[in-house]
């Protein structure tokens, strides 16, 4: 079995990290794996900020988590990965209007799930986070105006396994060949 498949196979979303660091090295071969995804017109719009620091991680979990979808557990991770878009004029701007496709919502949804495979691989776990205060990371991090946040990503070792997968739907319930029939 190809080693992708398998990371796809093993990939769960993990709450509950060790306290173990996680070394830069790891985190630049995560982010490669990001660096080496496709987008469109080749605009790479992506930008990461890999939080490490205790203090910024409780301020991110204080102050941009939380409401309706609290992600407390996320204070456990040693790292918060930021996934960032900057928006090129003609792709993101103009042909998001054209087409109203979010361009740069797919870019950056590849690129991290890139990373998410590449960090499964190497034996860290990962969470997606789509709830947060944008304003207040940016003000915490001060990243530049122009970047949008588009996810984050909490990373670390996961404290235990995955007990149970998910359920998913059956191959034949989402792929049809050539059209819907009947």
């Amino acid at each position: 079995m190809s080693s992708v498949l398998t990371a796809i196979q093993q990939r769960y979303s993990v709450r509950s990290f060790k306290d173990t660091p996680v070394h830069r090295d790891a985190i630049r071969a995560i982010a490669e794996a990001a660096r080496l995804a496709p987008s469109a017109c080749n605009a790479q719009p992506w930008r990461f900020v890999a939080v490490t620091e205790p203090s910024l991680l409780n301020q991110i979990v204080d102050r941009g988590l939380g409401g309706v979808v609290p992600n407390r557990w996320a204070a456990s991770a040693p790292v918060i990965l930021i996934g960032c878009a900057v928006l090129n004029l003609l792709t993101h701007r103009l042909g998001e209007a054209l087409k109203g496709v979010n361009y740069h919502q797919i870019d950056l949804g590849i690129a991290l799930e890139h990373m998410v495979l590449r960090a499964t691989e190497m034996g860290l776990g990962t969470c997606w986070i789509g709830w947060f205060n944008e304003k207040s990371i940016k003000k915490v991090l001060r990243l530049p105006k122009d970047w949008k946040i588009v996810s984050l990503l909490a990373l670390g070792y996961p404290k235990e396994e995955a007990s149970a997968r998910s359920a998913r739907l059956s191959l034949d319930e989402i792929l049809f060949f050539n059209g819907v029939q009947g």
